[in-house]
């Protein structure tokens, strides 16, 4: 048996909810292995806690919708420059002997995750997207408002996931990693959902306050938002 998180939308800060699922297992690096334990985890969350249509996000997915959702496949645009959510992300880390490595914007998101600079440039202390800086603090929140842009501006998938009530990563493990597409996935729902908020997408400022307040960050610059994204 194996628990992992399956993550809904909700109405209020913090707009999702993290549900952890206990579900059969199946060993094996094989893509059916995985598949098989996607299958287990959402009928585990379907019978335990009444989730009812879930959507997997990663590349394990049996669904084309999660494959294209995954932060390796989805991309985003900034400043002209069109990468994935990964190496976005990747690229944007600031470390207390390097970085960031922007250079990784240009490369694929497998290669960016492995560089060999993500791990030897000490601690992780930052991220710097293009000059937008973000601290490590709110935990996820740079993340989060990568994968929000990135939906924002690909509108055939953000239209489709809006139809799901639950989303998954079969690959998360939240005592390992921090960051999780599938969450990302359930809060951009909730935001355009609830109605008041679907500006917080878009404007990072707004976002903080969304989520409950969050402390201001530096370089926010929210009138470049329009004209590089």
């Amino acid at each position: 048996m194996a628990i992992r998180p399956v993550f809904k939308p909700t109405n209020s800060a913090p707009f999702t909810q993290k549900v952890e699922v206990e579900f059969q297992w199946h060993p094996g690096l094989a893509k059916s292995q995985a598949q098989k334990s996607i299958d287990s985890l959402h009928h585990a969350a379907h019978q335990d806690h009444h989730i009812e249509n879930i959507l997997e996000i990663s590349s394990k997915s049996k669904s084309s919708l999660g494959i294209k959702l995954s932060a390796f496949n989805l991309s985003i645009t900034y400043n002209k420059q069109s990468m994935t959510v990964e190496t976005a992300f990747q690229g944007s880390k600031v470390f207390s002997e390097g970085g960031p490595y922007h250079d990784l914007y240009e490369s694929d998101s497998i290669s960016a995750k492995k560089d060999p600079r993500i791990s030897n440039s000490g601690e992780l202390i930052g991220f710097k997207f293009f000059n937008l800086e973000f601290p490590l603090k709110p935990t996820t929140f740079f993340y989060d408002w990568l994968y929000l842009q990135a939906l924002n501006q690909n509108q055939t998938l953000a239209e489709q996931i809006m139809l799901f009530d639950g989303f998954s990563d079969i690959a998360f493990n939240p005592k390992k990693s921090l960051n999780c597409q599938a969450k990302s996935a359930a809060l951009y729902v909730a935001l355009k959902r609830e109605g008041t908020a679907p500006e917080a997408i878009t404007n990072r400022q707004k976002l903080e306050a969304a989520l409950g307040g969050l402390q201001p960050q530096r370089l926010i610059q929210e009138e470049l938002f329009a004209d590089r994204f």
